[in-house]
């Protein structure tokens, strides 16, 4: 379809809507475009997708189901399946990452708000998720885990820092990895987002509204909180980063569903293995998919990882891991915390619907604390 064809399917879509003019808005995947259609009165989003990923022609029951929870969601003004197209409402351009320098007292009260919408996510109860035409990825259980695993020590490990195949293998196997994995996948689980980063987190009028939920599925609470708060581009403090937990903990304390004694452990459980994913991805992308300028992400990524790991709880250590960072140098020689001043932190970072690669997943409807076999 050209611009045109869109103008004229909008116009047909959204009665008394008159527009004029289109212009693209450039998003990290690859399977959809996004689109501002303006009139001079206002403007909508409009989403065509090219129907690579299954899950995108779910977006729409998603929003509605989340909306109807509360979770914070841009309102759908109409669908069209057959076409791949969705019109939704026009929240502005500002997202969470654009407030990255903003001083933290203008900071605060956003990522606050964020907390409190993630938290009605968070807390939908599995029973609500038998509604016909739900469609969920399959959950978080071991073997996503694991895979996640794999891709990091695949595409970073071997792809950015040419270690060898018996080293990999080695960690890969290790006892400490593998219980990683397996403690993670054996915990009750709640609704996630599962790309709970800055972009996918647009600010209105001061309060936190979020997109990119398809492939929201089965998991734990703590990795939604990981990938926001151990984000490689966005600096939060240590004692930042303790505020918003402990105000996340209250919340749910308030709501009559507290977080239980482990779970700060269990956040830097998440924090590590979120982290080796994006790796992971940092290194397909720049390496096989023909996107260089993501190898500008691994050192930040990287002294985040190491940051996570040396919070861990001592039962959780990580040591093979840790010895192997400490050491690594890229193909081209750099020390990689040498790298991090040469990496713009004010670079657009990848969406995740770019970083997830080839992961496990699938449109099968699954509820939290079901386990796969």
């Amino acid at each position: 379809m050209n611009e045109t064809i869109l103008i004229e399917r909008t116009a047909a879509e959204l009665p008394g809507f008159l527009p004029t003019a289109l212009s693209p808005i450039e998003k990290g995947g690859s399977s959809r475009h996004f689109y501002r259609v303006s009139s001079p009165e206002r403007s909508v989003i409009l989403v065509r997708d090219l129907g690579e990923k299954e899950e995108n022609r779910h977006y729409a029951s998603l929003a509605e189901f989340l909306s109807s929870h509360g979770v914070p969601v841009p309102r759908v003004l109409a669908h069209s399946e057959t076409e791949g197209l969705l019109w939704l409402e026009d929240l502005g351009e500002q997202d969470l990452w654009a407030t990255r320098n903003d001083p933290w007292e203008v900071r605060r009260p956003l990522y606050e708000s964020v907390l409190h919408g993630i938290s009605l996510l968070h807390r939908i109860p599995s029973h609500a998720l038998d509604v016909e035409d739900l469609h969920l990825q399959l959950a978080f259980d071991e073997r996503l885990y694991r895979w996640e695993q794999e891709y990091f020590t695949e595409h970073c490990l071997g792809g950015i820092f040419d270690l060898p195949e018996p080293e990999r293998a080695s960690l890969l196997c290790s006892e400490p990895m593998r219980r990683l994995a397996a403690g993670l996948a054996s915990m009750p689980r709640q609704l996630v987002h599962r790309d709970f980063q800055s972009q996918n987190i647009l600010i209105r009028n001061g309060e936190a509204v979020f997109i990119d939920f398809q492939g929201m599925r089965p998991g734990l609470a703590p990795y939604d909180l990981a990938s926001l708060l151990c984000d490689p581009y966005v600096e939060i403090s240590p004692e930042e980063r303790t505020h918003l937990l402990e105000y996340y903990k209250n919340i749910l304390k308030e709501s009559g569903s507290p977080t239980g004694g482990d779970f700060d452990r269990v956040f830097w459980q998440c924090a590590a293995q979120r982290l080796m994913q994006a790796l992971g991805a940092y290194g397909n992308l720049s390496l096989n998919l023909g996107k260089p300028h993501f190898r500008s992400h691994v050192a930040p990524a990287l002294l985040r990882l190491r940051e996570a790991l040396s919070n861990l709880h001592s039962e959780d250590r990580l040591d093979e891991l840790e010895k192997l960072l400490s050491k690594l140098k890229d193909s081209q020689g750099s020390v990689t915390n040498q790298r991090l001043a040469g990496a713009d932190r004010n670079a657009k970072q990848p969406h995740w619907g770019e970083w997830l690669g080839e992961s496990p997943s699938s449109n099968a409807k699954q509820r939290p604390g079901q386990q796969r076999g």
